[in-house]
């Protein structure tokens, strides 16, 4: 069954699917957006207000049932995979996968609205100007077709709509973001900061930059965002929507435009090729619930899964 047609289709809603619905939808394309998973409603399926003795076992996942069904996402961010989180992590025992013979690779996925924005740990750094030119230098690999300059302009951008919370360092080799204020450091970390930059001459000691609200803009709070609480609970989403995610951010300002269409349970099964333009003309999907396959046509396809 054929749908109606879109001026672009964007696959996935995570990191990169929020951010194209996003600059796609403010210019005035009609948008779909297709995400495999279910539907994340925050005031429902955020678990940030929950104390831990409000869920099974103390919030805790049985060891049993980590190594049955999580055995690959729980092993590095364990603080992350609660009784009240887990819906937002794949079960490995239903989405295996493949890994060559002498290779490990834990694969961290989440099937739902925004996909792993949810769950990211929101460490936000800029890349300097000597990552631009290292293979060149170094004689490896292929040479960056842009440098650190070019990219300025929309590190800028970026940063201004996600909110990033930072301290103006000056450091040649992590450049300076468009930050609010930075999360101030305890005295135990201040203590430290004062001894190892006493110690070892050209060393810092500095906050981390993480895209966080701590000094929301009107943008930010029109679009439902407010500060960052620094309560620490922001493994089960965060109902103040605080941290950047493309739930709380760039899904909602898409959705404002008026050209947003986003449908759910949406598996994509292949890609419509046609051979008089040679240029992809659509999205083949498989309803998730239904098992029903249905076709959307588009000008453009952006594969942000």
């Amino acid at each position: 069954m054929a749908e109606a047609e879109f001026d672009a289709i964007v696959v996935g809603s995570g990191m990169s699917g929020g951010m194209s619905a996003k600059e796609l939808c403010e210019r005035g394309l009609k948008v779909l957006v297709l995400e495999r998973g279910p539907e994340i409603v925050p005031e429902r399926d955020y678990t940030d207000l929950l104390a831990p003795w409000e869920s099974d076992h103390l919030d805790n996942v049985s060891q049993d049932e980590i190594n049955e069904r999580y055995y690959k996402q729980y092993g590095g961010v364990a603080y992350a995979i609660k009784e009240s989180t887990k819906h937002f992590w794949v079960r490995d025992d239903e989405h295996p996968y493949e890994e060559a013979e002498g290779t490990s690779y834990d694969w961290l996925r989440g099937y739902h609205t925004a996909g792993r924005s949810i769950m990211w740990s929101r460490q936000t750094y800029r890349l300097g100007p000597q990552d631009f030119t290292a293979n060149l230098e170094e004689g490896v690999g292929v040479d960056w077709p842009v440098r650190y300059e070019d990219i300025v302009p929309w590190y800028e951008k970026v940063e201004t709509f996600v909110g990033v919370s930072g301290s103006e360092e000056g450091l040649d080799q992590l450049p300076d973001s468009v930050f609010q204020p930075a999360f101030e450091l305890t005295d135990a970390e201040k203590s430290f900061k004062q001894k190892i930059e006493k110690t070892f001459d050209g060393r810092s000691v500095i906050p981390a930059r993480i895209a966080h609200l701590t000094d929301a803009t009107k943008e930010q709070l029109s679009l439902g965002r407010s500060n960052c609480q620094a309560r620490n609970r922001c493994h089960h989403g965060c109902t103040f929507k605080a941290y950047f995610s493309s739930l709380n951010a760039t899904l909602p300002a898409a959705k404002r435009s008026g050209n947003l269409t986003m449908v759910h349970n949406a598996i994509v099964r292949g890609l419509e090729y046609d051979t008089s333009t040679k240029r992809v003309s659509g999205v083949r999907v498989v309803d998730a619930e239904t098992m029903e396959a249905r076709t959307y046509t588009s000008r453009v396809v952006f594969l942000n899964a």
